[in-house]
């Protein structure tokens, strides 16, 4: 029996997508009309979660025109050059300026604090931002290294040893679930 037979359902379909509604209408009741505000997903889950979003705010926000960009994280990452396969690059599509902007950043599981560190890095590249929130579907609260913590949470898992959480979307599956995987 392989890793993922063994993999407990956590969040499935519905409630799945009563999750991404939920967050979404937060965003809406924090950031109004969304003016001089951008949302930045990390590739490469991180831009799944935000097309997904983007999609339900435009709907609820008659098509507006979100501002939106992808952005990768490989070059900043700590462990960057310490690991022994290298690390795929996905591509940064921002094509503006995040200067005195909010900026709302989105990945799909908030676990060590890591990447969310080499986004806030990564984010330097493109202005000073007036604020930063981080929305994040799954927060792993008691796995953290550094000091990180999200704004908008969809669901919390406490799990205490090293079990692995994995999102699946249906755009890449055949349905959208959260899975809680065992440490091995």
């Amino acid at each position: 029996m392989n890793i993922m037979s063994r993999g407990r359902t956590i969040l499935l379909d519905k409630r799945f997508e009563l999750t991404l509604q939920r967050l979404a209408h937060q965003l809406i009741e924090n950031y109004g009309d969304f003016s001089n505000t951008c949302i930045i997903g990390v590739q490469e889950r991180g831009v799944l979660l935000a097309e997904r979003l983007i999609e339900l705010l435009e709907i609820e926000l008659g098509h507006r025109n979100l501002e939106y960009g992808k952005l990768d994280i490989t070059f900043y990452r700590d462990d960057f050059r310490t690991r022994k396969n290298p690390l795929k690059a996905s591509s940064t599509e921002i094509d503006f300026l995040i200067e005195a902007k909010r900026v709302i950043l989105i990945d799909d599981v908030l676990y060590t604090g890591r990447t969310i560190q080499s986004a806030l890095a990564a984010l330097q590249d493109f202005g000073r931002p007036e604020q930063v929130e981080l929305l994040c579907l799954v927060d792993r609260r008691f796995n953290r290294h550094l000091p990180i913590q999200a704004d908008y949470v969809g669901i919390t898992i406490d799990a205490l040893d090293e079990a692995y959480v994995k999102v699946e979307w249906k755009e890449q599956n055949s349905k959208d679930r959260i899975l809680l995987f065992p440490a091995k």
